[in-house]
């Protein structure tokens, strides 16, 4: 006799069978695996200001881009996202195509960087990197690539110092921080930043993590554990889901005094669209931004949603503005199998257009 949800007992027993046999095949699954690496790629540091290292990254050919293209990651993650595993690598795909790409690592702040500023992170460390490269390549400006709050960082960067970006590249990039749909800035306006920073000193990555995973509880604390069950039988799936799962939580804490600033400035005031954007004492105005840009975001990005990376084309100076809509999200777009087709094919193309 059938249920009202048409089950029966027989149907019960055999699912229940099921799930047993996958615990049992996964226990001998989890004893195949030993802890997860990550960074499929070869690099080797070519510069460093205190804890912060440029990485150059060594292909299996040599670069055929003459310009340097460096890449700055966001402060909340580790930038190796952008080089996962050899089959989930944005910058394999790109030295593949021949570009020759740099990486800024941030470290992992401790106390004693709990006062540095905004200033320091796009200036001195991000300036300092370019104008490294600069000398080393013998160019004037070299192709930089932003990626999410790293992006607000070369937008800034660009803005203050165009004549040391030749093209500029953003992606999954905040620009219009009050749009409607972004969860993660209607949390934050009303924040007390200057409580938060004055009791914490740092922000510790935990609690940003807790952040993150809230904006998606379902899926981030239950779903995805519940699904684990059913790749417990396949060692690759299940490095894979762990090698994802360190990158989560390998975050830094975050110096103090530039997320008191970050969040003033951007997430509360929208600065690139309002202005109020100090970076030391210099304002930043995005008109300045004059050279080339590749706008690239994710259509199904939860975190900076269209709209907030799609303002840009109306802020900036240049005449040569191209966008590019990538259908994923906000991680998706670095790991996903249509990632490493389409977007190191998108970069190499539109920089090929403007390097000649």
């Amino acid at each position: 006799m059938n249920a009202p949800l048409n089950f029966t007992a027989e149907s019960l027993a055999q699912e229940a069978m099921q799930f047993q046999a996958k615990l049992r095949a996964g226990l001998d699954t989890l004893r195949q695996v030993e802890d997860v690496d990550y960074g499929a790629t070869s690099k080797e540091e070519v510069w460093r200001d205190g804890r912060v290292v440029l990485y150059r990254f060594r292909g299996d050919k040599a670069p055929t881009a003459k310009v340097p293209l460096l890449i700055a990651y966001a402060l909340v993650n580790r930038p190796y996202m952008t080089d996962l595993q050899a089959d989930k690598s944005i910058v394999r795909g790109l030295l593949e195509r021949g570009e020759d790409v740099y990486i800024l690592d941030w470290g992992y702040p401790d106390r004693s960087d709990r006062y540095l500023e905004l200033e320091d992170y796009i200036q001195r460390f991000l300036g300092g990197a370019v104008d490294h490269l600069r000398q080393a390549s013998g160019h004037d400006a070299i192709n930089l690539l932003g990626i999410c709050q790293g992006g607000a960082f070369s937008l800034c960067y660009a803005a203050l110092n165009p004549g040391k970006v030749r093209n500029l590249i953003t992606m999954v990039t905040p620009v219009d921080f009050h749009t409607d749909d972004n969860m993660l800035s209607h949390w934050t306006r009303n924040i007390d930043v200057d409580q938060f920073v004055d009791t914490l000193g740092n922000v510790p990555a935990d609690l940003m993590n807790w952040c993150y995973l809230t904006l998606k509880p379902w899926r981030l604390f239950v779903q995805k554990y519940v699904g684990l069950v059913d790749i417990l039988d396949n060692k690759q799936a299940i490095e894979d889901f762990l090698r994802m799962e360190k990158w989560i939580f390998d975050s830094p804490d975050l110096a103090g005094e530039a997320f008191r600033q970050f969040i003033k400035m951007f997430y509360q005031g929208n600065g690139f669209v309002n202005g109020g954007v100090r970076i030391g004492e210099r304002e930043v105005d995005l008109a300045d931004i004059t050279m080339p840009v590749l706008n690239i975001y994710a259509l199904q990005d939860h975190l900076v949603p269209p709209a907030a990376s799609q303002a840009l084309g109306g802020l900036i100076g240049t005449t040569d503005y191209t966008e590019h809509s990538f259908r994923g999200g906000h991680i998706g777009i670095y790991v996903s199998s249509r990632a490493q087709r389409e977007v190191p094919d998108s970069i190499r193309d539109w920089l090929r257009e403007r390097d000649r």
